[in-house]
């Protein structure tokens, strides 16, 4: 977007206590500005935000987060944009302020873009302008995987096959059905890269071959997934999964690794052709021994090349702008 328009992106409020600085204001080029702020809740942010921005009439509010409504009430947008990727209120603990301002969002707004089917199917009930589109993919970026690059020290060590994930680890995650895996497959390494959200250290499955790698940058990832043998989304059936549609499915692709899902309505809508679909341990286990069998890839790899030709940022971008033209004000 910022190579068509003058973009502000405002981060989640940091709190930082000991940092005495209220925002810091990154200039990534003449276009894209990134403010972080120094305060305590988003409600805050009104109070400080006109040390960083002059005028008031802004012409398009772009909001990822509903948390951010305070801001509908201090400036004045032409054009009000909901760009919603997840169903939040079916997300665990979800607190009911925040389903509050996601209906006071979805009101205001002038149109609604989602990252998926399921989510789109779900808010065209609140919105008559409401339009899919599912992530897409920085395909150079992961395809790295493809080449010579280094395999980080914390993963290179451990025993093929490597069955990795990488991304946010919490109540999406079926953690009983990789601990039967595991237990299953004690010859196989089970990685799990990112960090924990709403569940506790406790509550994660201990195995030998599990290994936790924490939570590693966009920078990092493709030397991970070079260390995949196959590429997991052992994801739980629930209200919190109802409406995903995973964006690591195509960075899978990118680097043309195997994939086993669970059952995702997304997943298999779009990619049942491709991606090994499971729904228990036996299928689990299974599905990494089939792949793991010097079985020919060629025509998953295929199938990939063909998705993937038809995404890119650039015309997902194009489009969003052409929408959004439609409806200025």
């Amino acid at each position: 977007m910022a190579k068509s328009m003058k973009v502000l992106f405002i981060e989640e409020p940091i709190d930082d206590h000991q940092n005495r600085e209220f925002g810091n204001l990154i200039v990534v080029n003449d276009n894209l500005h990134v403010l972080q702020l120094n305060v305590s809740d988003i409600a805050s942010i009104a109070d400080i935000i006109s040390s960083y921005v002059s005028h008031k009439n802004i012409p398009i509010g772009w909001f990822y987060s509903a948390s951010f409504c305070p801001l509908l009430d201090y400036f004045e947008f032409d054009t009000i944009v909901y760009d919603c990727m997840d169903e939040l209120s079916l997300f665990k603990g979800a607190p009911e302020q925040l389903i509050n301002q996601e209906k006071y969002l979805m009101a205001n707004a002038d149109i609604i873009f989602t990252g998926g089917k399921s989510l789109y199917e779900s808010k065209k009930q609140f919105n008559n302008n409401v339009y899919c589109f599912p992530s897409s993919v920085d395909e150079p970026h992961f395809a790295k995987a493809l080449n010579g690059i280094s395999l980080p020290d914390d993963i290179s060590p451990l025993p093929s096959p490597v069955v990795g994930y990488y991304g946010v680890i919490d109540e999406r995650i079926d953690l009983e059905l990789l601990r039967k895996t595991a237990e299953q497959l004690p010859d196989v390494s089970f990685v799990m890269i990112g960090p924990l959200a709403k569940i506790h250290e406790s509550e994660l499955p201990k195995a030998a071959n599990i290994h936790y790698l924490g939570m590693k940058s966009y920078d990092e990832l493709p030397h991970y997934l070079k260390a995949f043998d196959i590429a997991m989304m052992p994801f739980a059936l629930n209200d919190a999964t109802k409406f995903i549609s995973p964006t690591k499915t195509l960075e899978y692709m990118a680097a043309r690794k195997p994939i086993i899902s669970t059952r995702i309505i997304d997943v298999v809508r779009d990619y049942d052709h491709c991606v090994s679909l499971i729904e228990n341990t036996e299928e689990f286990t299974n599905s990494i021994a089939f792949l793991c069998d010097d079985t020919d890839l060629t025509g998953m790899e295929n199938d990939y090349v063909m998705i993937l030709e038809k995404t890119s940022w650039d015309t997902t971008a194009r489009e969003m702008e052409s929408i959004i033209k439609l409806f200025a004000k």
